[in-house]
C-alpha cells in the first residue's frame, strides 16, 4: 500500500534467495504489505484496512502462522483471516482464541459480469476525496454497527492502489448515502489469479435513494475489470438476506472458503451463541448490550414491552428502555401531559408556542387567522400518533381535531413554528446527544405510483430500525401528498421528491441527523434547564429551531422515554449505564469524568 511504512532495504542476494525459497514451497510472493523485513521473512500477505488487518490465509505457510498474525490484532480492531479452505485445522491451534465466523464467501466470476442498464438520476458514484468524506464514511460505519475507521487513514490512502473507495452521493444535497472498499489482490501480493475482493459495503439506513448498494458493487466490479481483474470476492454473514439477494441477482456464487477471527469485544455476537434475549426493540437492545459489556447482570421481564432488570454490585434497577426507577411519577406525569410541560418550561423561562385547547368554546377560526398555520396534537401520546402539523385550512384542522381525540380525550391546538425539529438527549443533566430530525419523503422512480413509493420506503425505514420506523398510509399522509399536488393513485415525475408527512418522528417514517458537535451553546442549556424544571434524569426534548447552529428555538415537547439508538456516534447507552450504575465504569473513567464534572 502507497501509505504503509516500508521495512529496511534487503540486499539483492537476500532477496532472490527469499523468492526462491517461496517458490520451491509453492507459495507466492507477497509484495508491499506488513510484516515484511530482512530478520524474519515470512510468505504471509496482509493488508491493513483502517477497521483491521485483511490477511490472506493462501499465502501463510501453516495454520501456526495464521494464528500468530491473529494473535498480534490491535486493540479495537477486527482482523480477518480469510481463504481458509480448512478451517477446522486453524481452530483446533487456538479454540479458545478463534471461531469461525457465520459468513458464506462470494465470487464474481468478472469475464461474465455484464453492466447494468438502470439509470442514476438522484445521485452519483465517486472515489473518496476529502477528510469530510471519511468523516461521513465513519458515520455510516457507526449506523451500521461496523469499526470505525481513523479518518486520518482513510486520507492516507485515497491515493493508494490496492485499496479503493467509492461512495455515493446524492445529487441534490451533497450527503454521502453508501460507501464500499475494494482490495486489489494483484497489488496486494502480487496475485497470480489476479483476485479482488469487495468489503464494508454500507448505504446509510436513512438514505431515500432506492439502489445505492447496486450501484456501489457493480462501480467496484467495473473498476476491478478495467484493471484486469479475473474475479471480485465476498464476505457476507449467513443471515443477510437482503445483502445476498443482492449479491445473487448480480451474479456471485458461493465459493468454499472461510473466514476466521479472533474472540474478542466486537466480534462478540459472532461467537457467544444465539440471542438469549429475543424480541426486545432496538432501543431496549442498546441498553441491554452496553449493560452486559460491563458485566451487568440482565433480566428481561417483558421483552415485547422493553421491560427488563439491570443488577450490579448490589444493586438493582428496573426499566423499560430508557425509562428507569430513577424518573419520578412526577416527573413523568409533567412529561404525559403536553399541557402541563409547556407551563412547567415556560415558568423556567423557555420560549414556548401559542397554545390553546379545542373545546367546544375553542375559537379556533381566529387562531388560525392569527397564526396562519397550525398543529394538532392530543395532549396525551407518543411516537407522533394523532400529531397533524402545518394546517392552514379550518376544515383540516377540525379533521385532524378529530383524529386526535380518538387517542386522548383532550387535543392541543397550538401555532406552528417554521424550521427544523431538534430531538436533544439529555441524561444527569448533560447533552449527551443532538439531531435534527426530518419527516418522512418518497422519490419518485417514474414508474411506481404514490402509493408504492410510500410502502417501498416505509419497508426500508423499518428494516433499517428494526421494525420501529414506519410510515402509515392514513388521513394525515394522504393530506401532504395532496399539499404536493398528487394523490395516492397518482405516478410523479422521475426524480421528483416531496414529504409525505410533516411530523419529523421516527416512528412514523422520519430520519434522524445527529448534530451533536454543531449545536449551539444556547440551545444545550436550554435542554438542560427545561431538564431540571422537570426534574427528570433521562429526556428527549423536542425544539423546532432555525438551524442547530443558531440560538433561536421554541419548546415542543419533552419525552420521558426518549429513543437512544439512531444517535451515532453519540454514546447514549454508555452514559445511561453510567447514570444508573456508576461503579461500573473502570476507575480511571469514573475519576475523568467527575474530574470533568468538577
Amino acid at each position: 500500500m502507497a501509505s504503509e511504512p516500508k521495512g529496511p532495504r534487503r540486499p539483492r542476494g537476500a532477496l532472490d534467495h527469499r523468492l526462491k525459497r517461496l517458490r520451491e514451497q509453492g507459495l507466492k510472493p507477497p509484495i508491499g504489505v506488513y510484516g515484511e523485513d530482512a530478520e524474519a521473512p515470512k510468505a504471509r500477505a496482509i493488508v491493513d484496512c483502517g477497521w483491521g488487518r485483511l490477511l490472506f490465509a493462501q499465502t501463510f505457510p501453516d495454520a501456526p502462522a495464521i494464528v500468530e498474525a491473529l494473535r498480534s490484532e490491535a486493540p479495537e480492531k477486527r482482523d480477518i483471516a480469510f481463504y481458509i479452505r480448512s478451517p477446522h485445522v486453524v481452530l483446533a491451534a487456538a479454540p479458545q482464541e478463534l471461531f469461525l465466523d457465520p459468513s458464506h464467501a462470494y465470487r464474481l466470476d468478472l469475464s461474465t459480469y455484464r453492466a447494468g442498464r438502470r439509470r442514476i438520476d438522484d445521485f452519483l458514484i465517486r472515489r473518496l476525496t476529502s477528510k469530510a468524506d471519511a468523516d461521513a464514511v465513519n458515520r455510516i460505519y457507526l449506523s451500521r454497527g461496523m469499526v470505525p475507521v481513523a479518518p486520518d487513514f482513510f486520507w492516507s490512502t485515497r491515493d493508494s492502489r490496492v485499496i479503493t473507495y467509492f461512495l455515493a452521493e446524492d445529487r441534490a444535497t451533497g450527503e454521502i448515502l453508501g460507501t464500499v472498499t475494494g482490495v486489489d489482490h494483484m497489488r496486494a501480493f502480487n496475485d497470480t489469479e489476479r483476485g479482488t475482493s469487495l468489503w464494508c459495503l454500507a448505504v446509510h439506513p436513512q438514505a431515500a435513494p432506492r439502489g445505492i448498494g447496486e450501484a456501489l458493487v457493480r462501480r467496484l466490479a467495473e473498476h476491478f475489470l478495467a484493471r484486469g481483474a479475473r474475479s471480485l470476492d465476498l464476505s457476507v454473514l449467513h443471515d443477510n438476506t437482503q445483502a445476498i439477494a443482492l449479491y445473487e441477482k448480480l451474479g456471485f456464487v458461493r465459493v468454499p472458503v472461510f473466514a476466521v477471527k479472533r474472540k474478542n469485544t466486537i466480534n462478540e455476537t459472532l461467537f457467544a451463541g444465539p440471542d438469549d434475549c429475543p424480541g426486545l426493540n432496538p432501543y431496549a437492545r442498546l441498553i441491554v448490550m452496553e449493560a452486559r459489556r460491563r458485566g451487568i447482570t440482565v433480566e428481561v421481564s417483558d421483552a415485547e414491552g422493553g421491560f427488563f432488570r439491570l443488577s450490579y454490585g448490589g444493586r438493582s434497577v428496573r426499566c423499560r428502555e430508557s425509562l428507569s426507577e430513577l424518573t419520578s411519577a412526577v416527573a413523568m406525569s409533567i412529561c404525559d401531559d403536553k399541557a402541563v410541560t409547556r407551563r412547567v418550561v415556560e415558568r423556567a423561562g423557555l420560549d414556548v408556542p401559542d397554545q390553546m385547547e379545542a373545546d367546544g368554546d375553542a375559537d379556533l377560526e381566529g387562531f388560525l387567522g392569527k397564526h396562519k398555520a397550525l398543529v394538532v396534537k392530543p395532549a396525551r401520546g407518543e411516537q407522533g400518533r394523532g400529531v397533524a402539523v402545518g394546517l392552514t385550512r379550518l376544515e383540516d384542522v377540525e379533521a385532524a381535531i378529530a383524529r386526535a381525540r380518538a387517542l386522548s380525550d383532550r387535543v392541543l391546538v397550538e401555532a406552528c413554528a417554521e424550521g427544523e425539529d431538534l430531538r436533544l438527549i439529555v441524561i444527569d443533566f448533560r447533552l449527551v446527544a443532538a439531531a435534527v430530525r426530518r419527516p418522512a419523503r418518497i422519490v419518485a422512480d417514474g414508474t411506481s405510483d404514490v402509493r408504492k413509493l410510500i410502502e417501498t420506503q416505509s419497508r426500508r425505514r423499518s428494516a433499517a430500525t428494526g421494525g420501529e420506523s414506519r410510515i402509515p398510509l392514513d388521513g394525515e399522509t394522504e393530506r401532504c401528498v395532496q399539499e404536493a399536488g398528487f394523490t395516492l393513485d397518482d405516478v410523479p415525475e422521475a426524480g421528483r421528491e416531496f414529504p409525505v408527512r410533516k411530523a419529523a418522528n421516527l416512528h412514523t417514517g422520519g430520519t434522524i441527523h445527529d448534530v451533536t458537535d454543531e449545536v449551539h451553546p444556547v440551545l444545550a442549556a436550554a435542554a438542560i434547564k427545561a431538564a431540571r424544571a422537570i426534574d427528570i434524569p433521562v429526556v428527549g426534548i423536542d425544539f423546532i429551531v432555525r438551524s442547530p447552529r443558531l440560538p433561536h428555538y421554541v419548546f415542543i415537547e419533552a419525552n420521558e422515554r426518549p429513543g437512544l439508538a439512531n444517535h451515532e456516534p453519540q454514546p447514549t447507552a454508555e452514559r445511561f449505564v453510567d447514570l444508573l450504575f456508576p461503579l461500573s465504569l473502570p476507575s480511571a473513567a469514573r475519576e475523568a469524568r467527575l474530574g470533568r464534572t468538577a
